[in-house]
């Protein structure tokens, strides 16, 4: 059976991150599934994308950002015949891995209101700097009505990495620098790697260019 492309947004966005290239990927033939991760702790939110991914047929896991971080879990419980990276977390090769490094961490704790609820992730920047992730006003209504309030505790959580969800091929497609970091770790792995020029939503604003290098990443 022909694996169906999953593709996985960040737990703090929804599905329309993904849409476009969901598209442009199912004109290239593809079956593919945009699983919905929005969920307040990293139990749930490993819990709501194995929800929207049946038991019944191989995959290709493609997590995009923080994603990423669940893809071991995933390889855990359902067929996976490859992942690609979309500027992606990457998971630690085995053990406890924080959902959050320190740095970022001082940001949120200054966010956090009293309750320890953070504001959608599109306020946590400037907002010159959070226009130019999308193409234009329309898409980023879509996205930002699907974004979430997290509390401050899921980024102090860790998720647990199992050392042989590393069997699984891999490869890595990099927008611009915000993961180079991750790109260099993937060509340290020996992963085939793939770098567009754009910000964090290129995938917003090129879906063909993205579904593209997905595609080509695939085994």
């Amino acid at each position: 059976m022909k694996p169906t492309i999953a593709l996985l947004p960040s737990a703090l966005l929804g599905p329309a991150v993904w849409q476009p290239v969901h598209a442009a990927l199912t004109r290239r033939g593809w079956d593919v599934i945009t699983a919905d991760g929005r969920g307040s702790s990293t139990a749930e939110v490993q819990s709501r994308y194995l929800d929207g991914l049946p038991d019944d047929r191989p995959y290709f896991v493609v997590p995009h950002s923080n994603a990423g971080l669940y893809v071991p879990g995933i390889v855990a419980v359902r067929s996976v015949a490859a992942c690609v990276f979309v500027d992606a977390v990457l998971p630690g090769r085995a053990g406890d891995v924080p959902v959050a490094p320190e740095p970022l961490l001082v940001l949120l704790r200054d966010l956090a209101d009293p309750d320890g609820m953070l504001p959608p992730w599109t306020e946590w920047w400037a907002q010159e700097d959070v226009a130019a992730l999308f193409p234009d006003a329309e898409v980023r209504a879509q996205v930002a009505a699907e974004q979430q309030r997290l509390p401050l505790s899921y980024f102090e959580e860790t998720v647990a990495v199992s050392a042989d969800w590393s069997r699984v091929p891999a490869a890595y497609v990099a927008f611009g620098e915000t993961y180079a970091d991750e790109c260099r770790e993937a060509e340290s792995r020996g992963w085939p790697t793939t770098e567009l020029t754009g910000n964090h939503l290129h995938m917003l604003h090129d879906p063909e260019g993205t579904a593209e290098a997905i595609h080509r990443s695939l085994p």
